[in-house]
């Protein structure tokens, strides 16, 4: 196949606009899927994409048609699997931007456009579900169009359903994007945008061939990680992973690497054919930076070791996961994992449970805080455990967050609600049509990541949609809550707070315990402070015996001697006292947070 027959593209969209529906009628117009194998959503792998009807993971197909490779990947659309998108952008000249014409253009619409204008591709746009009744086909390509700056007769009206109008699409990813640039005679050049693991091959590794070609038995040398080995197979995406003899410029395959080592093959490394100081890497991709942090532990504790593997195969699939171990009294050993946002952790949760069979324990997803102490030392703070006291603080920070929303007008209201409920400043607004407004907010991620985004599709009905990048620090006024139970301080209920919320949380943390803490046989008491002083407190009442039950009628200063007795017992047990708490307790508590 000469490389001016290939051509390399995306889908990319909102989530939830038929990305995986159009993708589906692409695979049935170039027989790549066989009728009687078709099923929905097929590129669509995992069970937990089809259960929830989005897509996760970005995958790659090849498809022959008309005398053509159409290399096509399949890219999410929810703001958490945003890297995903970024990464494939890197591997192709050409995307399909697509549209809901029942929603119109929606928050991540806006901002996979600007990654694809970014890396200068070729887009074609299409507006989808032309096939429904409520479908604003003609407003919907009127937006299009300002946005894109394109006439409104470029935008093709299709239905990813029904198939009408997906050949003309797929014509025109033919005529409009480019052929690959490279030379398969030059020295071997290969970009990793993805990989996983295989219990036979070793690492996969799914790479994009800017230069040369590659085949079983060669050699390669990864420039990053400096290691070398022999290439156990090649192939390319059908979509399960089909051996070929050779992957050559311009192609997009796969590598099986036999390497077992997790950790050498990284997304954006360079593959070579050898060892050479004039072979300079491909420009890779930017680190992805997690804002979303929760622990994750075994229920078992023997189950630690498979937790470390199945993080390791996980992060091959996933480069946006990030994890380090740490350790938790009454919890053992665990992990603190980094994420993008809350879905993508529950995610990756789900899928440590499905895939692995693991049985785990999971923390409510917190920040990362800055502290900057008194000699201008920074300190990043993963836990409450981690906060220095606050003599020692000169200045503590927290993440923000930009903010872009899109709502119809009517629901102006409602919203704006909400984003002044989560403390957000609002920097724009701006109309995209006359019934749909583009408000650009800026709020602290902590006010973001659990519950903003149900919140904003309740009070919308479901028509609000958004996006959201890293803004960086801003100073904040945050204090540690310490929880104290009889006395004693118990970091792992520690949280940190803002300090005008602190009383609230406070009670709520001292109620929630009096109600799972089990009863002694003394008075408790439960206290919730900040730098030593008690801002909320609750009692759990002794648990009493009836020492007097034995008796029956009698002086009744036998029974006053016996509570007299009862009462001294009781004051010893507390002055001496220690307080077992049960591992359910730190596990409830672990748990809500």
């Amino acid at each position: 196949m000469i490389m001016t027959n290939i051509r390399n593209f995306i889908i990319f969209s909102h989530i939830d606009h038929g990305k995986s529906t159009l993708a589906d009628r692409f695979l049935e117009i170039t027989k790549t899927i066989p009728k009687d194998k078709m099923r929905s959503q097929f590129l669509d792998m995992m069970d937990l994409e089809r259960e929830k009807g989005i897509t996760i993971k970005m995958q790659p197909v090849r498809m022959n048609w008309k005398g053509y490779i159409l290399n096509l990947i399949d890219t999410p659309g929810h703001v958490d699997f945003n890297y995903e998108v970024s990464r494939s952008l890197a591997a192709v000249e050409g995307g399909i931007l697509l549209v809901d014409a029942t929603k119109g253009i929606q928050a991540q619409t806006l901002a996979n456009l600007d990654l694809a204008q970014k890396q200068s591709l070729i887009i074609i746009s299409a507006a989808n579900k032309i096939d429904l009744a409520h479908a604003q086909v003609e407003e919907t390509k009127k937006d299009m169009s300002k946005i894109l700056n394109i006439s409104e007769d470029e935008i093709l009206a299709i239905s990813g359903k029904k198939g009408t109008n997906v050949e003309k699409l797929l014509q025109s990813v033919i005529d409009k994007i480019p052929s690959p640039e490279g030379d398969v005679k030059k020295p071997l050049k290969a970009l990793i945008f993805d990989s996983k693991y295989d219990s036979y091959k070793g690492v996969i590794a799914y790479v994009r061939l800017f230069d040369g070609k590659v085949k079983a038995g060669d050699n390669i040398y990864l420039i990053q990680d400096k290691s070398q080995t022999q290439v156990k197979e090649v192939g390319y995406f059908s979509p399960e992973l089909k051996t070929s003899k050779e992957l050559k410029a311009g192609e997009i395959g796969y590598i099986a690497t036999g390497l077992k080592e997790t950790a050498g093959v990284r997304v954006g490394e360079t593959i070579t054919g050898q060892r050479t100081k004039e072979l300079k890497p491909l420009a890779g991709y930017k680190e992805p930076k997690p804002m979303v942090f929760a622990s994750i532990y075994p229920e078992n504790p023997n189950d630690f070791e498979m937790l470390d593997d199945a993080l390791k195969k996980l992060k091959l699939n996933d480069a946006s996961l990030t994890f380090e171990k740490e350790r938790k009294e009454f919890l053992g050993r665990g992990f603190r994992c980094g994420f993008l946002g809350t879905l993508h952790a529950e995610i990756i949760c789900e899928r440590l449970k499905r895939e692995f069979g693991l049985d785990l324990i999971i923390s409510t997803p917190s920040v990362l805080y800055r502290i900057i102490d008194k000699k201008n030392n920074e300190k990043m703070i993963y836990s409450a455990g981690d906060w220095p006291e606050r003599v020692e603080i000169k200045e503590a920070q927290e993440p923000w967050m930009k903010l872009e929303i899109i709502t119809p007008v009517n629901y102006l209201g409602n919203v704006s609600d909400l984003l002044k409920y989560s403390k957000a400043v609002q920097i724009e607004n701006k109309y995209l049509s006359s019934e749909k407004l583009l408000l650009i907010y800026e709020a602290p991620l902590r006010k973001i990541i659990v519950g903003f985004f149900d919140k904003l599709k309740g009070v919308s009905q479901g028509f609000a949609s958004m996006n959201y990048e890293v803004l960086g620090y801003r100073t904040a006024d945050l204090v540690k809550l310490d929880i104290l139970i009889a006395g004693k301080k118990e970091d792992v209920f520690s949280k940190i707070v803002e300090n005008d919320e602190a009383y609230q949380e406070g009670r709520k943390i001292v109620s929630k315990l009096k109600e799972i803490l089990p009863a002694q046989l003394f008075t408790v008491p439960v206290q919730a402070a900040i730098s030593g002083r008690i801002i909320a407190r609750e009692t759990i009442k002794a648990r009493r015996r009836d020492v007097t039950a034995p008796l029956y009628g009698g002086d009744v200063t036998r029974k006053r001697k016996l509570l007299e007795r009862q009462k001294k017992g009781k004051k010893k047990l507390k002055a001496r006292g220690q307080i077992n708490i049960p591992s359910k307790v730190f596990l409830e508590m672990f748990k809500e947070g």
